[in-house]
C-alpha cells in the first residue's frame, strides 16, 4: 500500500464497530509514512499506536489495532506484538490519569513500595485497577530510567521524582483539582511527540 494513498483509506469496518482516524489525523499519519523508505511503513508503528490510543478511545482494542494494520499495510500479528510489549500502551480502559510507580530494585531500595502502598490506600485501589469515578488508573512497570532520583512514577507522560508520601498526597490533590475543571482531552503530548 502506497502511504500516499492513506488519507482516501476507508473506514475500518469490523463486527458492525466503525474505526476511524480524523481526516487531519489520516494527513498526520501520512506525514509520518513519508518518513521512511517505501515498504518500511512499520517503522511508523510506534507513534501511529500512540496516536489511535490517544485519538480513539485511550487505549488499544482489537478494532483499533486492526484499523493501525490495515493503515500500514501490516499483518495485526505484527500491531499486537508491539502493543503488548510496551506498558505505554492499553488494551483495556483507564482512567483519565494513569500512575505507573516503578518496582525495580533501586525505587524499591528507596521508599517505592512505600510509596505503592500509600498510593493504593489513598485510591483504594490495587495495582490493573481503575478508580470508580474513572479518574485514577494505578499500574507498576519495570524501570523508568531515574535510578538515581527514585522513588519515581509516571502520570500519563508526566515523571514524578524523589517521591514521598506527602508529594504523592499533593500530587494527587492537584490531580483531581485539575480533572474538575478540565473538561477536555489533553492530547498536546501527541503534537509534541509527532
Amino acid at each position: 500500500m502506497e502511504h500516499n494513498n492513506i488519507i482516501n483509506h476507508p473506514q475500518f469496518v469490523k463486527e458492525g464497530k466503525q474505526v476511524s482516524f480524523k481526516p487531519e489525523t489520516l494527513k498526520k499519519v501520512q506525514d509520518l509514512m513519508k518518513r521512511y523508505p517505501e515498504g518500511r511503513q512499520k517503522s511508523a508503528l510506534l507513534p501511529v499506536l500512540h496516536i489511535a490510543q490517544e485519538e480513539l478511545g485511550g487505549y488499544l482494542s482489537v478494532d483499533v489495532m486492526d484499523y493501525v494494520a490495515s493503515l500500514l499495510g501490516l499483518q495485526p500479528i505484527e500491531v499486537y506484538e508491539v502493543a503488548t510489549f510496551y506498558s505505554m500502551f492499553y488494551l483495556d480502559k483507564m482512567g483519565k490519569y494513569v500512575i505507573e510507580v516503578c518496582q525495580t530494585g533501586p525505587c524499591a531500595l528507596s521508599g517505592g513500595e512505600q510509596i505503592l502502598a500509600h498510593l493504593q490506600e489513598m485510591l483504594e485501589i490495587m495495582p490493573g485497577e481503575t478508580t470508580s469515578d474513572g479518574i485514577f488508573t494505578l499500574k507498576t512497570v519495570e524501570c523508568l530510567g531515574s535510578c538515581g532520583t527514585a522513588p519515581v512514577l509516571q502520570v500519563n507522560t508526566d515523571f514524578h521524582e524523589k517521591l514521598t508520601p506527602g508529594k504523592v498526597d499533593k500530587l494527587l490533590e492537584d490531580l483531581r483539582e485539575y480533572a474538575k475543571h478540565d473538561k477536555s482531552d489533553d492530547s498536546t503530548w501527541v503534537e509534541k511527540f509527532c
